[in-house]
């Protein structure tokens, strides 16, 4: 499940229209944040990102394989599925692509969307009024 470095440094130089984007090494591949949410991998030089019902028909459609991390056990998988190559490397579409695992990432541990900018709004003080 190794990761090159140059592999990363592509994945995230793609990946750099997705808001506070960064990533942490993880059992010898890389796990992908958009802030504090956990939205893709990258194993063995290869990127998937998180999939739910609203966006797992395009990923199922062009016949990308599920993340699978145990080769023995071929049954067991995670809701990541393989990026396209066409995709990885075009960046604006990757972002569009990011956002939607994004989304499901936040659906699936129950976080609201707005749930940080929330908070900003609540810890800045009242305008005061004339």
């Amino acid at each position: 499940m190794a990761v090159s470095a140059d592999y990363l440094a592509y994945v995230l130089d793609q990946l750099g229209r997705v808001e506070g984007v960064s990533s942490r090494r993880m059992f010898g591949g890389a796990g992908l944040y958009s802030h504090e949410c956990f939205f893709g991998l990258i194993a063995a030089d290869t990127l998937y990102l998180r999939v739910d019902d609203a966006n797992r028909a395009r990923y199922v459609t062009r016949g990308m394989g599920r993340f699978r991390p145990y080769a023995d056990r071929p049954e067991l998988s995670m809701n990541y599925y393989e990026v396209p190559a066409e995709v990885l490397e075009d960046g604006a579409e990757l972002a569009l692509w990011a956002a939607e695992s994004i989304a499901a990432a936040r659906t699936a541990s129950g976080h609201k969307p707005a749930r940080r900018a929330l908070r900003a709004v609540r810890s800045r003080p009242a305008p005061q009024r004339r």
